[in-house]
This record gives structure tokens, C-alpha cells and sequence, in this order.
């Protein structure tokens, strides 16, 4: 259990933009969603590869930050006894017990209801028609960073294709501005110019796992990454500079 608890706390809470995310267990299924509600940058979804037993139903995670300090605690490291508690045959949080069974802590899940009522007006899912689609290799992510390095005070990049190479911008040519190919020969191309939050796609495309990025002329780009444990998918609606 602590491992899949270490893999959601990653993905969410460690973006900086989720306050809580939705959960949905089935037989076969165990699927998180969520949706920076502060920003608009970001929707989230995501399937674990296979189902969690213990996930069965529907429940909300808030206070992410309670459950990553939880987890940080040294006494939980090792022979721990952690565990899914139950309300009225739905999961109600989880309890963490150290080896010694004298150092406790009780994190809880908001009710179906609650969170369903939370996130009532999102749209988790959208069938998109991708223009691009790259594997970003360690070289260009770096060179992303470098370039939000230079450019401080800039909150957005943008993308666009040249010749067949994706190549993102920074800064404005009337007075500082960067530019590098993110990815060559990429057999796809955009219309358009759009651009993208600088700090939410350097934080995903830091994350550990292998990690594909898809933009759409409709104004929508995804980065996945595969965890090994779950598969996490990032929409990013085009933002106005």
C-alpha cells in the first residue's frame, strides 16, 4: 500500500496544483483523476496498471500535503502496518501504524458525494486528434529548463513546427527571447502557435518514468508518463500569454 500511496503523492501533490483528486476502484479498474482548480492548467488522468484491491469504490484524497508528510515519517519507513479503512463498505481513509504499534496516524478520504460534488464540473476525458506526438529525450527536457532558467519571468512557452521539427520559445523578440528544437524530425506539424505553462510541464517532465508529449491544433497537449506502477496522463488546455 505504501507504494501506491508514494506513486499518487508523486504525481499530484508533487506538481504543486492539486488539492485533492478523485479515486475509482472497480474489479478492473483503478483509475485518479484531477484538476488544478486555482490555474486551469491542468486536468489530470490516470490508470493504475493493475487494480487496486483495497481502491474498491469511489472516494475523494484531500490535504495531500498531511498524507506526503505522513508518508515522509521515518517510523512508517519499514514494517509498517498500513491499511485502507472502511465506512459503510466504501473506503474511508487509511491507517499507518509503526512495527512497534505505538505511533499512529489516521488520514481520511472525503465521501462519494463530497467529491463527486468536487469535481462535478470537469470534463476528465476528450477524444483529441494529435498533430504531434514525441518520446522528449533527457537533452531537451534539460535544455527546457535551462531556457525557463534564462527567461525567469516568463510563465508560458510556446511550440510550433518548422520543417518537421518541433522547436519551443521563449520571450519576446522586441526585447529577450530563446529558442531551441525540442524534437527533429517529428513527422507531424501544427498550424499554430501555442503556448504552455512554463512551471507545470518542467514539473511533470521532471517526474521518473518514461514520458511521451502530444500537442493538438485544437489547443489541448498531453504529456504521459509511465510510472511502472501507473500510467499518468496531463492535459494542458493552451494558455494566453
Amino acid at each position: 500500500m505504501r507504494d501506491y500511496l508514494l506513486d499518487i503523492v508523486q504525481h499530484t501533490h508533487g506538481l504543486g496544483v492539486f488539492n485533492f483528486i478523485k479515486v475509482t476502484g472497480t474489479a478492473t479498474e483503478t483509475a485518479v483523476n484531477g484538476f488544478d482548480q486555482v490555474n486551469k492548467q491542468v486536468i489530470l488522468n490516470a490508470e493504475f496498471k493493475a487494480p487496486v484491491a483495497e481502491f474498491l469504490g469511489t472516494f475523494g484524497m484531500p490535504n495531500l500535503d498531511r498524507l506526503n508528510t505522513i508518508l515522509g515519517i521515518p517510523e512508517y519507513k519499514e514494517d509498517a502496518k498500513i491499511t485502507v479503512t472502511q465506512q459503510n463498505n466504501e473506503p474511508a481513509g487509511v491507517h499507518f501504524e509503526n512495527k512497534t504499534g505505538d505511533f499512529k496516524n489516521d488520514y481520511r478520504f472525503m465521501s462519494t458525494a463530497v467529491i463527486n460534488d468536487q469535481l462535478k464540473n470537469v470534463s476528465m476525458k476528450k477524444q483529441v486528434k494529435w498533430n504531434v506526438d514525441i518520446v522528449p529525450t533527457a537533452a531537451s527536457i534539460q535544455k527546457l529548463k535551462f531556457q525557463a532558467m534564462v527567461h525567469s519571468d516568463a510563465t508560458t512557452f510556446s511550440t510550433k513546427t518548422e520543417n518537421g521539427d518541433l522547436k519551443v520559445f521563449f520571450g519576446d523578440h522586441s526585447s529577450h527571447a530563446g529558442s531551441f528544437v525540442f524534437a527533429p524530425a517529428t513527422g507531424g506539424s501544427l498550424s499554430k502557435q501555442m503556448n504552455w505553462p512554463v512551471g507545470v510541464v518542467n514539473t511533470i517532465l521532471s517526474l521518473p518514468g518514461d514520458k511521451t508529449f502530444k500537442i493538438s491544433d485544437e489547443g489541448v497537449a498531453e504529456i504521459t508518463v509511465d510510472s511502472g506502477i501507473a500510467v499518468w496522463h496531463y492535459l494542458l488546455p493552451a494558455q494566453t500569454k
